[in-house]
C-alpha cells in the first residue's frame, strides 16, 4: 500500500512533510484510492455530524433548510450563524443559558466578547437541547453517553456505518465522540446522499448542499466546494479530517496524520480529483507557501 505524502515546498526545497490516511471509492463504492490504515477505528471529530443531526430527526427534532445546515456545522460564528443558533433554541423554547459548549470567540476580530453562542458547534449543541426538549428529555446532562439523546445518535451512527461504534470518547465540544473507521464513514455518507428524497437522512444532505454556509463559513473552503460541485456534501473535522460524498456514489474521507490543517485541503482536492471531479474551485483553493507577502512554493500531494 502506498503512502500518500503532502510536501510543503519554499523556494524549491521540500521543508515540511506530512502523511495523510484516505479511502475513495467510485459510484458503485469500489475502492479506487486507498492510502494508511482505513479500518481500525478513528476519531471524526466534527465530520460525524451529519450522523448526529439524522440521529436527532430519528428522535423528533423538526429542523429543516439552513437551521438544520447549521445543526451539521461547524460554523465562523459570523451573525447569520449566531441568529440561528438563537433561533433553533427559541423554536424549542429556549435560550443560550442552557448550552453547555465551550464559550468561544467568533471567527470575525472585531467582536471581542467570548460567548458559547459563538463556539462552532453550538448550533449542533443547541439542536441537542430542541430534540430533548421535544422528548421531555432532561437538559442538563444531554451531553452524557448514557442520555437517551445520545443513545439515539450512537444507534444511528451504527445503523449508517454498518459497524459498531468502535471507542466512545469526548469532543472539543464536550459532546460524546464516536469512533468509527474510515471505511465505515465512507458507507455512511454515500447513504445520506443517496437515500429516497424526502428520508429524513437525504433531508440532511439536501439541507447541507442547499445551504453550504451554515454548515462553515461564508468564505470557508468546505462551503466553496459545495457550491462549486453540486450534488456535494463535505464535512470537515477537527484535527485535519474530511468527508465528503456525492449523489452519484463517489466518496471519500481522509485524515491528515499529525493533524495540520494545512494539508487537509490538498488532500481532500487531490481525493476529489481522483474520483474524477472537476471544477475552477480546485486550483483556487491551492493556496500559495508564501514570502514577503508573494508566492514562493506550493503544497503538493504525492504517492510514495
Amino acid at each position: 500500500m502506498s503512502e500518500l505524502i503532502v510536501e510543503v515546498v519554499r523556494s524549491g526545497f521540500v521543508e515540511s512533510t506530512h502523511r495523510a490516511r484516505m479511502i475513495a471509492v467510485n459510484g458503485d463504492g469500489n475502492p479506487v484510492r486507498v492510502h494508511g490504515e482505513v479500518q481500525t477505528p478513528a476519531s471524526p471529530r466534527s465530520s460525524m455530524k451529519p450522523l448526529q443531526a439524522l440521529g436527532m430527526l430519528t428522535a423528533g427534532l423538526a429542523l429543516d433548510h439552513e437551521l438544520l445546515a447549521l445543526a451539521c456545522g461547524s460554523h465562523a460564528g459570523e451573525p447569520f450563524h449566531v441568529e440561528g443558533v438563537r433561533a433553533i433554541l427559541a423554536g424549542a423554547g429556549l435560550d443560550e443559558s442552557v448550552l453547555r459548549c465551550p464559550e468561544d470567540f467568533p471567527h470575525d476580530r472585531s467582536v471581542q466578547q467570548r460567548a458559547r453562542v459563538y463556539m462552532n458547534c453550538s448550533g449542533k449543541h443547541a439542536a441537542m437541547l430542541a430534540t430533548c426538549a421535544a422528548n421531555d428529555w432532561p437538559l442538563d446532562d444531554y451531553r452524557d453517553p448514557s442520555h437517551p439523546l445520545q443513545k439515539t445518535i450512537r444507534s444511528t451512527v451504527e445503523e449508517f456505518t454498518s459497524e459498531r461504534v468502535l471507542a466512545t470518547g469526548v469532543d472539543g465540544c464536550g459532546a460524546p465522540l464516536f469512533f468509527c473507521s474510515m471505511t465505515g464513514l465512507v458507507r455512511a455518507f454515500r447513504r445520506i446522499v443517496q437515500a429516497t428524497p424526502g428520508s429524513l437522512e437525504r433531508r440532511v444532505a439536501d439541507a447541507m448542499r442547499a445551504h453550504p454556509e451554515f454548515t462553515s463559513g461564508t468564505h470557508y473552503p468546505e462551503a466553496k466546494l459545495m457550491r462549486a460541485i453540486p450534488g456535494l456534501m463535505l464535512k470537515a473535522g477537527a484535527e485535519a479530517f474530511d468527508a465528503f460524498a456525492h449523489d452519484d456514489g463517489r466518496a471519500a474521507v481522509i485524515k491528515i496524520v499529525d493533524g495540520s490543517q494545512r494539508a487537509r485541503v490538498p488532500v481532500t482536492i487531490a481525493a476529489l480529483r481522483a474520483l474524477g471531479f472537476d471544477a475552477p474551485v480546485l486550483d483556487e483553493l491551492a493556496v500559495p507557501v508564501l514570502g514577503g507577502g508573494r508566492p514562493v512554493g506550493e503544497i503538493r500531494v504525492r504517492t510514495s
